[in-house]
């Protein structure tokens, strides 16, 4: 069998508009030349031949990163939410707290409640799944570049559904409305353990919001139109967002888990030395990205279909996979830190307007 060539592939900027069959054959030139990890093929039915949403994007979004790498942010994640996390799936009836902690950083959210429009009070759940994620960088990105924390979420709801690829239909607003109120409502603490020194920093992303009620009896939802992310969120995302490419945070939205793990590979394969590689045994990825996971061969497995999807986006991740865990080296972050500090930014937007 002839072995396939192995050269640069040839890719261009406009590739969402490109039939499918140019998408495979262009994907396989990136594989084959060791550009792009493709995950394992998502299952198709026994009479279709067309790749599924959450591929499509995923292989539109390799194909577009690796023939144009940002050079500049357009997405910032709070680096405590890129190496702690939300979680993946809706918790049971009556849980209304979540812990989560990685080495020094410790997070605990709390469900909180909203008043309601009738004049109620009204108990709203935990966030949960790959959209409050998307929803929390997209809060978090507008307000830095709007360079103010207040965000009118109905003008740019139809927005972030568009920046995010999701189908256009009534039940995807209602799960994004739904994942914002409850992120709004929410209250969390951050603790950071150091040298037998504890800090709790409490608050909330959103500090106030207006809350309404669709009028549609049969879909009933709260949701604000407007939120005002928190004051101590806001000013700590100023210095500690971590700069992300956006087309990444829209391919990776059919996992919560990958979306976890490009965020926590962004702020942290940067910092590992170049003299040699960091070990992540198993244990410790499973007490970070394994909830609701009992066997560790079945995380594991779930785990590196997410890491074969992170690699599409992120091409410049480097580590190895091993039987004791992974071993991380230094990797430049997908976008340059440099550049990506909100402040700095900033501070450069405002001498370029003197």
């Amino acid at each position: 069998m002839s072995q396939p060539v192995r050269r640069r592939p040839k890719v261009h900027a406009d590739q969402a508009a490109r039939p499918l069959a140019g998408l495979q054959r262009q994907l396989t030139q990136a594989v084959a030349a060791g550009a792009v990890l493709l995950p394992p093929p998502e299952p198709q039915p026994a009479t279709g031949r067309t790749l599924g949403a959450a591929s499509r994007r995923l292989i539109e979004a390799a194909v577009t990163i690796a023939a144009e790498p940002a050079l500049l942010p357009t997405a910032y994640q709070h680096s405590v939410l890129c190496q702690t996390c939300l979680p993946y799936r809706r918790p049971a009836a009556g849980i209304l707290t979540w812990e989560r902690s990685n080495g020094f950083v410790h997070l605990s959210l709390t469900a909180g409640r909203a008043f309601h429009p009738s004049g109620h009070w009204v108990q709203m759940g935990l966030p949960f799944g790959p959209k409050p994620r998307q929803i929390l960088a997209y809060l978090t990105t507008q307000a830095i570049l709007q360079q103010q924390p207040l965000i009118d979420i109905e003008r740019s709801l139809a927005s972030f559904i568009r920046l995010m690829d999701y189908d256009n239909k009534g039940q995807t607003f209602r799960v994004v409305k739904e994942q914002i109120a409850m992120l709004a409502a929410a209250d969390f603490r951050m603790g950071l353990a150091r040298d037998s020194i504890a800090e709790t920093h409490k608050g909330t992303f959103v500090s106030a919001f207006n809350l309404w009620c669709e009028k549609d009896d049969k879909q009933r939802v709260l949701w604000p139109r407007t939120v005002q992310l928190g004051a101590a969120y806001f000013e700590s995302a100023l210095d500690f967002a971590v700069p992300l490419d956006q087309r990444a945070i829209a391919a990776l939205g059919h996992s919560a888990m990958a979306l976890d793990v490009y965020t926590w590979a962004a702020q942290r394969l940067h910092r590992v030395g170049t003299s040699r590689p960091d070990a992540v045994s198993w244990a410790a990825l499973k007490h970070q990205f394994g909830q609701g996971f009992t066997r560790i061969r079945k995380f594991r497995e779930t785990f590196l279909a997410a890491l074969r999807a992170v690699k599409c986006v992120y091409p410049a991740m480097r580590l190895e996979v091993g039987a004791a865990g992974l071993e991380l080296y230094h990797s430049p972050p997908p976008i340059p830190y440099a550049v990506g500090r909100p402040r700095r930014m900033l501070a450069r937007a405002d001498s370029s307007r003197t």
